[in-house]
């Protein structure tokens, strides 16, 4: 195992053509939270065209399909590799993929972005079969770079990654699949399962993070620990997920309504054993701290989805997919891209502003739509994110396509 040299300086006038020496191809986060959020501003921008009648679906596949995929596998699961490439580089000592590799990585992701829109009226379908081919290689990739690291360091208790990842890589080619034979109803349960699959990899992630980073922003002597709780919750958020997968495939008469209120309320309880007031000074930490608390009320929604017709598990799971799956991916994106480039840990207003409209966003789509209309409550939630993402994109482009301050790699 090689070392990181930590001081190894980053190359210096780098020549135009010379495109794997670019500063985005230092580490992973770089093009995976660039690419998030410009697909964010894109895909939902679309979206909101679509919604307000000024734009035509033009696809073979339904708008709400596209819609799912590019929200869950496209957006979330971009951010979530660029993360986990990142982190496991600080975690096993060994170096993650740059260059060329990650260049490569990352036009395939691209690419997949694109193949959507491809038509050929000979060849019915062959959008959704080059998409498919192409997201099967794009986690395929994603996933041996980081099964490398972890396995040459021994790194196992890092593996549960990797179980996480192949989970959602088969959801997403299953997804893909069911989409071409029709069967939109089933395609929208795997991606409906795919959600929950990525708030046990959230759950993991803000185990490790959150209490770290509350004890550091707040200059703790030491950090809150709930070691009892995260291990219960683990089980039971697999658990959970796989009643919900059994009961939308196989048994339609399982109700996950029972095991979802417990996760529900194991989640709540680890917010409420991190939680410190004094992190609403810092922007950084109450964003992070609010988009997991939003896990909790996210999963007791979805919870009693299954008790009560008022409450619409679609409605319920936005609480999710915008409260905690998109705030914290604002929030990790905002401190990972400050930190991994040698920047002091402190957001400019409108990233405080960017974090108030994804609260507004998630509390519009998933509280509001019983109140106001669902077309009103769409349309508001979806200008919410937009603006969102557009504040971040405006202060974190130039930060993620520019070397380190201290002119290192990464």
């Amino acid at each position: 195992m090689r070392p990181i040299n930590l001081t190894e300086p980053a190359a210096e006038n780098v020549r135009f053509y010379q495109l794997s020496q670019w500063p985005i191809w230092n580490l992973a986060f770089r093009p995976a939270f660039l690419g998030a959020g410009l697909l964010a501003v894109f895909s939902i921008g679309y979206w909101l065209l679509i919604l307000t009648g000024y734009a035509n679906w033009q696809l073979s596949m339904p708008a709400t399909l596209w819609h799912a995929h590019e929200m869950m596998f496209g957006f979330a699961g971009f951010v979530a590799v660029g993360f986990l490439l990142t982190a496991a580089q600080t975690w096993t000592g060994v170096p993650s993929i740059s260059g060329s590799a990650l260049m490569g990585l990352t036009f395939v992701w691209l690419a997949a972005r694109g193949a959507f829109f491809i038509s050929m009226p000979s060849v019915h379908g062959i959008n959704l079969f080059l998409v498919i081919g192409l997201q099967l290689l794009w986690w395929l990739g994603a996933i041996v770079a980081l099964a490398h690291m972890l396995i040459v360091a021994k790194s196992k208790n890092n593996y549960i990654f990797l179980f996480m990842l192949s989970a959602l890589a088969a959801l997403n080619i299953s997804y893909l699949w069911l989409v071409i034979q029709q069967k939109n109803a089933l395609a929208l349960s795997i991606a409906d399962t795919a959600i929950l699959v990525m708030t046990i990899l959230v759950g993991v992630i803000a185990g490790r993070v959150v209490p770290f980073f509350t004890a550091r922003g707040l200059e703790l002597s030491e950090q809150v620990r709930s070691a009892r709780v995260d291990k219960i919750l683990l089980y039971s958020a697999v658990l959970g997920v796989s009643a919900f997968f059994i009961s939308q495939v196989f048994v339609r008469s399982l109700n996950p309504g029972w095991i979802m209120s417990v996760v529900a309320a194991l989640h709540l309880t680890r917010s409420f054993i991190w939680w410190n007031s004094k992190v609403l000074t810092v922007p950084l930490l109450w964003s992070l701290h609010v988009s997991y608390f939003a896990l909790g009320v996210g999963l007791t929604l979805v919870a009693l989805s299954f008790f009560s017709s008022i409450i619409l598990f679609s409605d319920a799971l936005h609480m999710i997919t915008i409260g905690t799956i998109s705030m914290m991916i604002l929030a990790m994106m905002s401190r990972v891209s400050l930190g991994h480039t040698g920047r002091p840990l402190r957001v400019p207003h409108s990233i405080s502003a960017a974090f108030g409209l994804m609260v507004i966003a998630a509390i519009t789509r998933s509280l509001l739509p019983i109140v106001i209309g669902s077309s009103i409550a769409w349309q508001l939630s979806a200008l919410c994110w937009l603006v969102a993402f557009l504040l971040f994109l405006l202060h974190y482009a130039p930060i993620l396509t520019q070397r380190r301050v201290d002119g290192r790699r990464g």
